[in-house]
């Protein structure tokens, strides 16, 4: 089984100790008040921390516990948050006269070291935390290495994965550019075009030395020049691992799309506002004015498939 490197590790531990803004330790501390001592580690990543907007935008934090049980009062998202992962709530926050916001999803350090892993098919984690995160809170220093490990299977996975899909000669560029449609394209994501190039841009040196730490110990063999500028990738594959890589992600897209209404419904019962904060997503990200309709408030899950097909069939989301 493939594993991190050190060098890979080494980088993802520095770039996660980065400093995090005030606002986001205020959330981070209230989680750690609400969920107590099952909290194993906090996770700070997504948009509000590539664009350094913390008060104005949502925060993304990811909750890691010990065990479901541990934090829920309740059997039933103690359940839904094993069988489904991870259950996603929405927070608010007042700070320093105004209020700051964020969505937090509930996962156990167990269930995401192994999304993270080779051992996991689906993009949803290994696509996700491939990317830049802070390490908010960590209980002790096993937890801290146990949650560097995962970031740096992330981008081993993630490499690993997508590396078949790109060309015999290729640039870092092009393998996160390409990556993270591919994982976009497996959920119901609504990105604009250009997106993943706007990503790899806000952090283009890391994501740089993230892919040469990670195609110097890939399954296969992955030629380097180094004279280059950018450093160029030759990779020979033989057709049929390509065909396989294709099936896969194909296969992927299909799960992810389903895998994603079934938490989209769930968040419904989780997320307070949840009809809102899924039509402010996807405007945000499509820019298209979605209108929730009284009886579709009234009646979520009853209602709510029609909408959610005819934003589908608008182009909203793919």
């Amino acid at each position: 089984m493939m594993s991190a490197s050190p060098e890979l590790i080494g980088l993802v531990k520095q770039s996660s100790s980065r400093a995090v803004p005030p606002a986001v330790r205020a959330l981070s501390q209230c989680l750690l008040e609400r969920f107590g001592t099952g909290v194993r580690a906090i996770l700070f990543y997504g948009s509000c921390l590539r664009q350094g907007d913390d008060v104005d935008g949502l925060v993304d934090l990811y909750v890691l516990v010990d065990a479901y049980r541990s934090v829920y009062d309740t059997l039933l998202l103690s359940i839904s948050n094993k069988l489904l992962p991870p259950n996603v709530f929405y927070l608010e926050l007042p700070f320093e006269g105004g209020v700051v916001r964020a969505k937090y999803a509930v996962m156990s350090l167990k269930d995401f070291r192994a999304g993270t892993s080779m051992r996991w098919f689906h993009s949803y984690l290994w696509g996700r935390f491939a990317q830049p995160a802070s390490l908010v809170y960590v209980n002790n220093e096993e937890t801290m290495n146990n949650v560097h490990h995962a970031l740096a299977e992330a981008v081993a996975t993630f490499a690993a994965r997508v590396v078949p899909e790109l060309g015999e000669q290729f640039v870092a560029s092009e393998l996160w550019c390409e990556g993270l449609l591919l994982s976009y394209r497996a959920e119901l994501r609504a990105e604009k075009a250009g997106r993943a190039a706007l990503l790899f841009e806000a952090f283009s040196e890391y994501y740089e030395q993230l892919a040469f730490a990670a195609l110097s110990a890939m399954p296969f063999k992955v030629d380097v020049e180094t004279s280059a500028r950018p450093v160029h990738y030759q990779v020979q594959l033989a057709p049929l691992a390509r065909y396989r890589s294709r099936l896969a992600w194909t296969i992927r897209r299909i799960q992810g799309k389903t895998l994603s209404l079934l938490r989209l419904s769930k968040a419904l019962f989780t997320f307070r506002g949840g009809l809102d904060y899924i039509a402010w997503k996807l405007e945000r990200h499509s820019g298209v004015t979605i209108e929730i309709t009284p009886n579709v408030r009234r009646h979520p899950l009853l209602l709510g498939w029609g909408l959610m097909w005819r934003l589908y069939r608008r182009g909203v989301f793919r």
